[in-house]
């Protein structure tokens, strides 16, 4: 008899996008457990944008398929939260950092009623684990880039179901901002959620994730980061000349790989 917990929560099929005659991505498969953190590194152009929005169901893939669960994904859905890049928002809309927070319930709620007490008294227990609830009245456009960013999470942790996918979510965050969002992924995965996140920042994905994909619109590796982490993967990767350490190297003892 089969282990339940060996069923995949998500899985990407064959994946690949065209635009024009122009491949954003080629034959992307991979499977995802329930619990994985699972960093997406890959050079601006790769694809990573494309896959994440894919796999949340914004767009559609010119061929193979995601299915989430038993479902195949043909439109954004309430068990998949996506958490698009702080840069592409618009920060100037006319919107408190609750009423933000709230958003992420849109796709449960009709938009003709007004949030419950219930709804928002969530949302600002949401703003507490990024301890942003103090700033709930406050104008988003008057957030520094650190604190919008605890804005995109804590509307991500109100409406999370069984994925969360996040773009670039350490971009342009603090030492302490990004600790916080490492504890908060320690606390979803310990719920058996799953966490995709895309990132330029190879020496924190390779300490915080536990599985690495490396994408350029191909997949060129995927496994934990001990076996995907090597020079000649990150070369493939991200080009040129790159000098890949062993952690023995702080004790003096390292060497290039």
């Amino acid at each position: 008899m089969s282990d339940p917990t060996d069923n995949p929560v998500l899985a990407v099929n064959a994946v690949s996008m065209h635009y024009g005659s122009r491949p954003a991505l080629s034959d992307i498969t991979f499977k995802v457990k329930r619990g994985e953190v699972i960093g997406l590194l890959g050079p601006n152009g790769s694809g990573k944008s494309t896959l994440l929005k894919i796999i949340s169901g914004m767009i559609a893939p010119s061929h193979g398929e995601v299915r989430f669960g038993n479902s195949s994904i043909g439109r954004p859905t309430p068990g998949i939260t996506y958490v698009p890049q702080r840069a592409g928002a618009d920060w100037t809309f006319p919107i408190t950092v609750l009423d933000a927070v709230l958003l992420g319930l849109s796709r449960r709620v009709s938009r003709f009623r007004r949030f419950s007490v219930d709804e928002r008294q969530r949302a600002i227990a949401a703003l507490a684990q990024v301890r942003m609830d103090r700033f709930a009245s406050v104008q988003i456009g008057a957030l520094s880039g650190g604190q919008q960013q605890r804005v995109f999470l804590a509307r991500a942790l109100l409406a999370c179901g069984d994925v969360l996918l996040l773009d670039e979510p350490f971009t342009g965050v603090d030492i302490p901002t990004q600790e916080l969002f490492v504890s908060l992924f320690d606390e979803l995965t310990s719920r058996g959620i799953a966490i995709i996140y895309a990132t330029h920042d190879l020496e924190q994905a390779r300490q915080r994730a536990d599985r690495l994909i490396l994408l350029n619109r191909h997949l060129i590796a995927d496994g934990p980061p001990s076996e995907v982490f090597t020079a000649g993967h990150i070369r493939q990767t991200f080009g040129g000349t790159v000098l890949v350490f062993d952690d023995s190297l702080t004790t003096g003892q390292g060497s290039p790989r």
